[in-house]
């Protein structure tokens, strides 16, 4: 039988490896300035365009989840009187200041991540204006040093959201909105 001593020191070692693998498996990378931009134009009419510069985007690299943050009066438009009524009239930022998006991807490999663009199925929900809609779509991934860059875009509607919109300026918002997404995250 071996002696208590050695076999302590073994049971350490385990457990200092185990709670090694635990750490590098729970590693997170963080974007606190990320990009959302949402486009509604309609040809001929005024551009219905925003950008929000200061989304938070959270990727949990072992796990592939993913998770991110825009406040709705984060949103900019070239016209501060689109960007008032889009606040008042059609988000209710007051009653819902923000947008959340949690999701999956379905096989990311961290091992094959490098500066060349990999698309990534990407499924989740996206919470805005008190309803919630799934989403699946690939989105673009690399890693450039210890960034890793996340970009896409998809479309969604403002009935998905049961978000009205008036009948005198319907015909000057698109029907499908385009959500375009640009997080560069780093190590936590």
């Amino acid at each position: 039988m071996k002696n208590p001593i050695y076999r302590t020191t073994i049971a350490l070692t385990l457990l200092v490896i185990i709670f090694c693998q635990y750490s590098i498996a729970q590693t997170k990378y963080i974007d606190r300035s990320g990009k959302v931009q949402f486009e509604a134009s309609q040809a001929l009419f005024e551009e219905v365009k925003a950008i929000n510069k200061s989304v938070t985007g959270i990727l949990e690299t072992e796990t592939g989840q993913i998770a991110a943050l825009a406040l709705i009066k984060g949103f900019h438009f070239k016209n501060s009187l689109m960007e008032e009524h889009f606040n008042e009239n059609y988000m209710a930022s007051e009653s819902y200041p923000k947008a959340t998006f949690k999701g999956l991807f379905s096989n990311l490999n961290m091992d094959t991540l490098d500066e060349n663009i990999q698309k990534v199925m990407v499924k989740g929900t996206l919470e805005l204006h008190g309803k919630a809609k799934e989403i699946h779509t690939p989105l673009s991934l690399q890693k450039i040093g210890e960034i890793i860059s996340i970009t896409g875009e998809f479309l969604v509607t403002p009935a998905d959201f049961d978000i009205q919109i008036p009948k005198i300026v319907e015909n000057k918002i698109a029907k499908e909105v385009l959500i375009k997404i640009d997080l560069k995250l780093t190590k936590k």
